[in-house]
């Protein structure tokens, strides 16, 4: 989501509310969630009577203080301060500007989560003919735009309007980006599970595999992306009631993270 101001040097009192509010990150970082709000919530209210509703440091702190709510699964109360956060961006910015985009994705992402597809469809539409249009049909955010909308679709079940995205997604990141890089990877895995719940299975586990490989030769064995892409492929098994293959894999899997965690607790352990 969104950081603190974007501002030059912060001067007076909004240098000290600029210190509040990387605290506050730094406490939703840590899953600190109680403190990060008491201080989104002081250095909102701050700006708001120092610099007014409508001052982008101000818009800044509504965004974050909905973060920290959204990160608590608060959705509702997220959705209201990012609704207000995006009517003033559309008008005091402009409606293509990036920081109204961006507010546009996380009050999408809100309704994603309370299952207002309808809702997060139309905002998903807007935001991605927009990216293309101002920043190129292969910026980034333009592609995230595109995959957060194939989740859209994909969670309703429309796997054939999701698997059209994720296919541009893909071929996209691998010429930008190369097939090896982290990205790439997980639109190839996006749409390995797009073929898996079509019953794609064959192509669903062709690419599993070559996620899985590729994660073990570039990240490891132990990484967690490499773990997350066998158990993908164990999934994929499952429904193809290969049982003794899929077990091999979830084996993996458990035992490596067992192990993974034991040592990450001996290594907090006091000596």
């Amino acid at each position: 989501m969104e950081g603190g101001g974007r501002a030059g040097r912060p001067s007076g009192g909004d240098e000290q509310e600029g210190a509040r509010s990387n605290l506050a990150s730094t406490y939703r970082n840590q899953g600190r969630w109680k403190e990060a709000e008491e201080l989104d919530v002081q250095v909102l209210e701050m700006r708001k009577r120092v610099l007014g509703v409508q001052h982008p440091s101000t818009l800044t702190s509504m965004a974050n203080l909905a973060l920290t709510r959204m990160k608590q699964g608060r959705w509702k109360e997220a959705e209201e301060l990012l609704t207000e956060v995006m009517e003033m961006r559309r008008t005091v910015l402009g409606s293509e500007h990036p920081d109204t985009l961006t507010s546009m994705t996380n009050l999408a992402s809100t309704y994603r989560e309370q299952g207002r597809w309808k809702e997060a469809e139309e905002l998903g539409v807007q935001m991605m003919e927009t990216r293309k249009r101002v920043l190129g049909p292969e910026h980034p955010s333009t592609l995230t735009s595109m995959h957060n909308l194939a989740s859209t679709f994909w969670n309703q079940g429309r796997w054939k309007e999701a698997e059209e995205l994720d296919v541009q997604v893909l071929e996209t990141r691998k010429r930008v980006l190369g097939a090896d890089h982290p990205d790439t990877l997980i639109s190839v895995a996006n749409l390995a599970s797009t073929y898996r719940n079509q019953g794609r299975l064959k192509e669903a586990e062709e690419l599993d595999v070559q996620v899985m490989e590729t994660f073990k030769r570039v990240l490891g064995p132990e990484h967690p992306d490499t773990l997350g892409s066998m158990a993908n492929l164990a999934l994929t098994y499952i429904n193809q009631d290969r049982w003794k293959e899929a077990e091999e894999l979830g084996v993996q899997v458990v035992e490596t993270r067992i192990t993974r965690f034991h040592e990450a607790s001996e290594s907090l352990t006091p000596k």
